[in-house]
C-alpha cells in the first residue's frame, strides 16, 4: 500500500536505550478514482496556486479548493472514492519511504566527494580545488565518471525503516532511523512488512 506524507522531523525516544526516530505525517488524501490495474488517481492539499488544469479536475472530481495536487499510487486499500484507508499502517513493522534529499546546489570536490585538498599555509596556492584531472599522453583525455564540481544532492533516496509506533487520530507514524529530505518535504511512503 503506498501513501504520501510530510516530514515533521526527527526526534528520539524516551527509554533505555534511547531510539532515534523521524516523525511522518499522512497528508489527508481522498481517492478520486480507482483504475483496472489497482493503482488510483487521489488529491491532496498543497500550497499551490489554483489555474485551470486544477480547476477541472476538481470538477471532474468533485473536490473542494483545497485539494489542488494530484498524484497516481500504484496501491491501495481502498475499494470505492472516498477517503484513503489507512488500517494497513497499523500492522505495518517495515516501511519504506522515497524522498528528495536536500538540494545543496553547485558545489566543490571538498564538499561533494570529501577531497582532502591542500596545504592551508601561505604560499601553496591550492587549497579547496581540484587539481589534475587527466592522465599523461594516453588516453589523453578526461576519463568518464571523473570526480568533479557540480550540483549535489536533490536526488530520490528510498530508505527501509522499522515502525515503532502510529498515531491514527493525528496520522503520524514513527519510524527509527533517518530519512532523506528537509523538514516539511512532501514524499512517499510503501509499507513493504
Amino acid at each position: 500500500m503506498e501513501f504520501i506524507v510530510e516530514k515533521i522531523g526527527m526526534s528520539r525516544t524516551v527509554g533505555v536505550p534511547s531510539i532515534p526516530v523521524t516523525l511522518l505525517k499522512i497528508v489527508d488524501i481522498k481517492v478520486c478514482e480507482i483504475r483496472e490495474d489497482g493503482s488510483a488517481v487521489v488529491a491532496y492539499s498543497r500550497g499551490k496556486k489554483l489555474n485551470k488544469p486544477i480547476e477541472g479536475q476538481q470538477k471532474k472530481y468533485n473536490l473542494s479548493k483545497e485539494f489542488n495536487r494530484f498524484a497516481i499510487l500504484n496501491k491501495v486499500n481502498n475499494s470505492e472514492v472516498g477517503d484513503l484507508d489507512l488500517s494497513p499502517l497499523e500492522s505495518a513493522t517495515i516501511v519504506q519511504s522515497s524522498f528528495n534529499t536536500k538540494g545543496r546546489g553547485f558545489t566543490g570536490v571538498v564538499k561533494r566527494y570529501g577531497f582532502g585538498g591542500g596545504p592551508r599555509s601561505h604560499g601553496s596556492r591550492f587549497h579547496r580545488r581540484v587539481g589534475s584531472i587527466d592522465n599523461a599522453e594516453f588516453p589523453g583525455r578526461v576519463q568518464p565518471g571523473q570526480k568533479m564540481p557540480g550540483h549535489y544532492g536533490n536526488k530520490k533516496n528510498s530508505v527501509k525503516n522499522e515502525v515503532v509506533s502510529f498515531d491514527k487520530e493525528q496520522g503520524i507514524l514513527v519510524v527509527k532511523g533517518s530519512v532523506s529530505g528537509p523538514n516539511g518535504a512532501i514524499g512517499r511512503l510503501k509499507v513493504v512488512k
